[in-house]
């Protein structure tokens, strides 16, 4: 006989991660072989060239010179209101579109996901994002009573792939009227790949072409938390100028978190911000939202917020910021650029990285090529089609020779 009282649709819900599982597996080895000869490419976060978790050094200081009254306080349920102007001042930098623009906080960027899903999908819907995706999208979508269904991100020469798009899209619009489609970029987790201005183009045209029925609903959640390691600041947002004088009924979204910008990953703070051609959109925006966050969680943490808006109105914070940022996207760059360098030499296929945390290598079977992978104390995780390798994570001095050790180690598995 099998014991249940929870409710027919929370049933058989079991959490179960292959990030957190890997990087388990890998603190296990650490402990038995020694930290220096284990190699944890697990971590979604940025550990520097002495393997500690790195925290931007005027981000520490600030953080530990905040009045007590900013730590312990609550924070309006919104956020406060100089949180989200700083915000969305940095979320676009020079590249603002010409619309209506509000924000709410939330917790993290995942908050900003739940909540999109929650107010802007009907229960039953489908969700739309690519083949290659972080883990969660799905579990959010299956938590809130929804599905979730992809489009193929590559094409065959390895560019973002607009057919396979298109086509979803056109799809799943002929089957609901309300459509989310999650776009992670720039520096997609897990590839690393980032959509061109060409290629947002193409989606925004297709996007324009769906919304003239009227009873349709459009919402690109634009996922962004990687945004600040995609290359140079103003560069990698030239695309959101793009979101200028769109139909009423498309309703761009961006999810944005302090997590990897600000390395607060604990702190769980984030923004959703909303883009609209439409006053009253943006209105029903804010006052949805905010109603859901106290419905979930009330309020976020005060004292991340005040540490951005307090950063951002010195602009002397501001700058130091920005280039101790910048110090560590060019020890992500420096990693990549090994692993790519070596990965080219062995004829090891990787997935189109530009930037950003992870790279992927595509694989037949992900499982057991990490589990083989174990021999050599690499640590990687394994995706439904490939194999993600944080190169945010590992020492130079530990990413050099890991692409041989991956290429011997899938000619073992898959051969």
């Amino acid at each position: 006989m099998t014991y249940s009282i929870a409710a027919s649709h929370a049933k058989g819900k079991c959490a179960t991660d292959n990030i957190f599982g890997a990087s388990a597996a890998a603190g296990k080895a650490a402990i038995k072989y020694g930290k220096d000869k284990v190699v944890n490419a697990t971590i979604g976060a940025i550990m520097d060239e002495q393997e500690i978790l790195a925290c931007i050094p005027t981000v520490e200081k600030t953080f530990r010179n905040l009045a007590i009254n900013d730590i312990v306080s609550y924070a309006p349920i919104a956020g406060s209101p100089d949180f989200l102007e700083a915000f969305i001042k940095l979320a676009f930098a020079d590249h603002k579109p010409d619309a209506y623009i509000d924000a709410v906080a939330t917790a993290g960027g995942s908050g900003a996901i739940h909540h999109t899903i929650a107010n802007y999908s009907e229960i039953g819907d489908t969700v739309l994002t690519s083949d290659w995706y972080w883990d969660p999208y799905e579990v959010l979508c299956e938590d809130a009573l929804r599905k979730l269904d992809t489009y193929i991100l590559f094409d065959e020469q390895q560019k973002f792939n607009i057919s396979s798009f298109s086509a979803k899209v056109k799809e799943l619009l002929t089957k609901q009227n309300n459509l989310i489609i999650i776009i992670n970029t720039p520096a997609h987790n897990p590839t690393g790949f980032s959509l061109t201005d060409s290629d947002w183009d193409h989606v925004i045209t297709l996007l324009q072409e769906c919304a003239k029925d009227t009873t349709k609903r459009i919402i690109p959640l634009i996922d962004v938390a990687y945004i600040d390691y995609a290359g140079e600041k103003n560069a990698c947002r030239a695309f959101l100028k793009k979101l200028s004088g769109l139909p009423w009924n498309i309703l761009p979204i961006l999810a944005c978190s302090m997590s990897k910008g600000f390395t607060m990953y604990g702190q769980r703070t984030g923004v959703m911000i909303g883009v609209s051609s439409n006053k009253e959109v943006i209105e029903e925006f804010k006052n949805i939202n905010q109603f859901t966050s106290r419905a979930t969680w009330s309020n976020i943490t005060h004292s991340a917020m005040k540490l951005l808006s307090t950063i951002y109105h010195d602009k002397g914070l501001l700058a130091q910021v920005e280039q101790e940022r910048e110090e560590l996207y060019t020890l992500i760059r420096k990693r990549a650029d090994i692993f790519m360098s070596e990965a080219q030499a062995v004829g090891l296929h990787m997935l189109p990285y530009i930037a950003g945390f992870f790279i992927t290598i595509p694989a037949k079977n992900p499982d057991a090529i990490c589990e083989k992978l174990h021999d050599d104390n690499i640590f990687a995780v394994p995706l439904a089609n490939g194999i993600r390798i944080a190169v945010c994570a590992v020492t130079s001095a530990k990413i050099t020779g890991m692409a041989s050790k991956i290429a011997r180690a899938m000619s073992v598995v898959e051969k």
